[in-house]
């Protein structure tokens, strides 16, 4: 069975072999790499913001519609029933809370400069700025420092990535030599993504049963991706009550390789993954492709799957190739798909 490549975050910060990253990212590779021996807060700071998105979630009906922004497509703030399955049924079996990373670039930011909102108007769904639920529910009261404390840290270690990536691009290829640490570090555009799966209702019968019913397969629009391992909860016994380990093996993420071969892939809970986009694989000039892939929740009765994805990409005026910026890109992307 195929296994991600994995490494310290100090042989990141030393830097790694072009190989390593050929097995990591290139072309009959999986797309993904793991990176161990992050900062000690990091684990309980993973915990504190998974087990937040189950308290999110439950939250009553009312409260949920005030975080909800339709002019931003529902990429900003809640977002539950808004996307299809596969079947063309609206999807209530996981929840998202979304939120723009610019505060990375600066504390001060919820969203994109005046300037680049102003630059493209009809572009919400990046342009929006944060919704942040109210700091007086029990549970979430530390919700917005503990999400852009973790953001911060998985966009710190993703530049750490793309400073590797931009030593190896750079070799084979005339573009700008740090293209990917700036575009990482300055974006006001990257996004994350809070994932909650509710528990399987054995008695609904919209319920989830092919593979990739629950976050269907598709190729991220970042450039690199960053993800948390998942953490699984039981919601009969209380929002908070977080197992181990996954009760079930069948539950989680499926990369489709370059052999049109599905492989489950495992992220260790210590640990983050970078997985990468079809705005790198532009940038690369295909050397390094985004891989396909999907999620599939549990369908163990009263078990939750939560999880945070971080979509490290250009801001919007950025190009990605000579004719096209990030939203132009996008734009394309999107239309073909949909």
């Amino acid at each position: 069975m195929e296994s991600p490549i994995t490494v310290s975050l100090e042989d990141l910060v030393n830097g790694i072999k072009d190989e390593t990253l050929d097995q990591a990212f290139g072309p009959d590779s999986l797309g993904i790499i793991v990176i161990k021996d992050l900062p000690s807060y990091y684990q309980e700071l993973r915990l504190k913001v998974l087990k937040s998105a189950s308290v999110l979630a439950n939250q009553p009906p009312e409260l949920l519609e005030t975080l909800e922004d339709e002019e931003s497509s529902w990429i900003t703030g809640w977002s539950c029933g808004k996307e299809k399955l596969r079947s063309g049924l609206p999807d209530y079996n996981k929840g998202s809370f979304y939120v723009n990373c610019a505060f990375h670039k600066d504390d001060s930011l919820e969203g994109p400069s005046k300037e680049l909102c102003e630059k493209f108007p009809d572009y919400k769904t990046y342009t929006t700025p944060n919704i942040w639920p109210p700091s007086n529910i029990k549970e979430l009261e530390t919700f917005k420092k503990d999400m852009k404390q973790l953001v911060n840290l998985i966009i710190e270690v993703a530049e750490k990535v793309a400073v590797n990536c931009d030593n190896y691009i750079s070799k084979r290829f005339d573009i700008e030599k740090n293209y990917l640490k700036r575009t990482v570090q300055n974006s006001t555009c990257s996004k994350a993504r809070l994932l909650h799966y509710y528990p399987i209702d054995p008695n609904d019968t919209n319920a989830p049963n092919a593979d990739d019913d629950w976050c269907g397969e598709h190729l991220d629009h970042s450039c690199i991706t960053g993800l948390t391992s998942a953490l699984f909860l039981d919601e009969s016994k209380d929002l908070l009550h977080d197992l181990p380990t996954s009760p079930d093996p069948t539950a989680g993420l499926y990369i489709r390789n370059r052999k049109n071969e599905v492989v489950k892939v495992n992220i260790p809970k210590d640990c983050l993954a970078f997985q990468t986009g079809s705005a790198l694989q532009e940038v690369s000039k295909g050397n390094f492709k985004a891989v396909p892939h999907y999620v599939k929740g549990t369908n163990i009765p009263n078990i939750a799957r939560n999880t945070l994805a971080v979509f490290c990409q250009p801001d919007l005026d950025e190009m990605v190739n000579k004719s096209e910026n990030f939203a132009d890109f996008a734009t394309r992307i999107l239309n073909s798909n949909y």
